[in-house]
């Protein structure tokens, strides 16, 4: 395949026919609008090609080699959406991908954190879906993303989707769902003047709640400037059906900053009730004794997974023990599902992980 840009007549060929644009809502929050959880039945997941060398350095062509890899394994489950940012690197995607992925460079990107980056879908009552965007700054202005500041907004026109803006600045890795009324994400991500300036928490957390069309926020203080997210959730604490959450817990012998967050996080958690009154039922995985990799922004997290249509996707660390371990609580957590664990080392390195790199857009109910 040229590197010329997709055509509507492949896309429509390889994805079927698209709703017209829709008109935007009045307002994010429009009542009936809700972000369901992970697990619900995807269309597709969507990605982005890492290109930049000003961004990856020496590293670049490991974490291309990486995100070729999620993106194959995505595609066995569900169909998966590769954006790039020109006809070149278009068609380094699709040789790296294969023709399983498809890849179009109509929505340019700066990076691949499509998770950050990417729109938030909401259904309505009747099973309709729209799109919100998250307002992203380039976590907190620590980098310079123009290009990946406007893919929310695309997606949504690529869809047809209503779109609107939320009325707060954040990433789709700073806020877990359950679906059911209750969100859950850090202070030091969302609490923060590089995002929210003159917003209290009482202000942010009624933003967030009017986006994700829920009633309930569970907060957890979180780690502030320690990396370049500070501190997303999705890295250590998810949700796995509502009143069901698993948390991530390191080695005893580890107290670090992160692992004195993660036993805060569980903590907390182990004590929280959500917006249905249930009392949180904590799972608890424990995180690998040893890794492969020496990078000191290196992000060990089994919790950092993606759900696509019939399996789960995450990684391994070369721990045989806690491998195994994590493992045989995912496939417990979520029967049915196959649990696919990739080495995706050079992109964990760079401090993001499977779930970073993805966002998977629900099927209309």
């Amino acid at each position: 395949m040229n590197d010329l840009p997709v055509g509507k007549w492949l896309l429509d060929a390889l994805l079927g026919p698209r709703p017209s644009r829709g008109t935007p809502p009045d307002d994010v929050t429009t009542p009936g609008r809700r972000v369901p959880a992970d697990d619900v039945p995807h269309t597709r997941t969507w990605m982005s090609w890492p290109s930049r060398r000003s961004i990856w350095g020496r590293h670049l062509t490991g974490v291309q080699q990486d995100i070729a890899l999620i993106a194959r394994t995505v595609a066995a489950y569900e169909p998966v959406i590769m954006c790039a940012p020109d006809g070149t690197t278009a068609g380094a995607a699709r040789a790296a991908c294969g023709p399983a992925v498809t890849v179009i460079d109509s929505i340019p990107t700066d990076d691949l954190w499509t998770r950050d980056t990417c729109a938030v879908f909401r259904r309505d009552g009747r099973g309709n879906l729209d799109a919100v965007g998250l307002n992203f700054n380039g976590w907190g202005r620590k980098q310079t993303h123009h290009d990946d500041a406007e893919v929310a907004r695309a997606v949504a026109e690529f869809n047809g989707f209503a779109f609107s803006e939320a009325d707060f600045v954040g990433e789709g890795g700073s806020v877990e769902t359950d679906g059911d009324g209750t969100v859950m994400a850090t202070e030091s991500s969302l609490v923060n003047r590089n995002r929210n300036r003159g917003m209290s928490r009482d202000d942010i957390e009624e933003a967030v709640l009017a986006a994700y069309g829920a009633e309930k926020m569970i907060w957890v203080p979180g780690v502030r400037g320690r990396d370049i997210t500070d501190n997303h959730i999705d890295v250590t604490s998810r949700f796995i059906s509502p009143g069901v959450v698993m948390v991530q817990v390191p080695p005893s012998d580890r107290n670090d900053v992160w692992a004195k967050d993660a036993r805060e996080q569980f903590a907390i958690l182990s004590a929280a009730t959500d917006a249905k009154g249930r009392r949180l039922q904590v799972i608890r995985v424990d995180g690998p004794d040893t890794v492969r990799s020496r990078s000191s922004s290196f992000v060990d997290s089994y919790l950092n997974f993606h759900l696509v249509n019939g399996a789960v996707i995450t990684a391994q660390f070369g721990d045989a023990r806690a491998d195994a371990a994590a493992r045989r609580t995912l496939a417990e957590a979520f029967p049915g599902r196959e649990v696919i664990q990739l080495d995706v080392d050079r992109l964990m390195g760079g401090g993001g992980g499977i779930h970073c790199s993805t966002m998977h857009q629900p099927t209309p109910a």
